[in-house]
């Protein structure tokens, strides 16, 4: 009798996947522990991160600069981030408006993440920021953007 060998679990493999380094992300959230974690994370996986501590600040950072990814949080004062990557995505510049997008929140309610979907992101991950799941869902964006130009 052969014993059937396990499918490995999708965020172990990773080598059909395109690689982090030098990846440029804008990491939006307003709280100061969670943008040094998340931003720690990233890092870690040879990314290059720009933070941005509020949506207008993101606003302003994304017309100077180019990234190939967006994390934002959802729940920030004044505007939150479903307001931003609903602006991202009327912009009328087109790098802009196809930025992949994650979605960070500690509301981990079915709603929360229908709504952000709805509002343009294309990945929600919980917070607290488990970094292998963040990782993974990069790398999946990443290779469908990567796919469908």
């Amino acid at each position: 009798m052969t014993k059937n060998r396990e499918e490995p679990h999708p965020q172990e493999d990773t080598k059909n996947f395109p690689s982090l380094d030098n990846l440029r992300v804008l990491l939006v959230d307003d709280n100061e522990d969670s943008l040094f974690l998340t931003t720690f994370i990233l890092e870690n996986q040879g990314l290059q991160v720009t933070t941005a501590t509020s949506v207008t600040q993101a606003l302003e950072t994304i017309k100077d600069l180019k990234f190939d990814i967006l994390i934002s949080d959802i729940a920030m004062p004044e505007i939150d981030g479903y307001s931003l990557i609903r602006k991202i995505r009327n912009s009328t510049l087109t790098e802009q408006r196809e930025l992949p997008a994650i979605a960070l929140t500690a509301l981990s309610s079915d709603e929360s993440r229908s709504m952000a979907l709805a509002s343009g992101f294309q990945s929600y991950v919980n917070k607290p920021v488990e970094p292998t799941i963040l990782i993974t869902e990069i790398r999946r964006l990443i290779s469908n953007n990567q796919t469908t130009k």
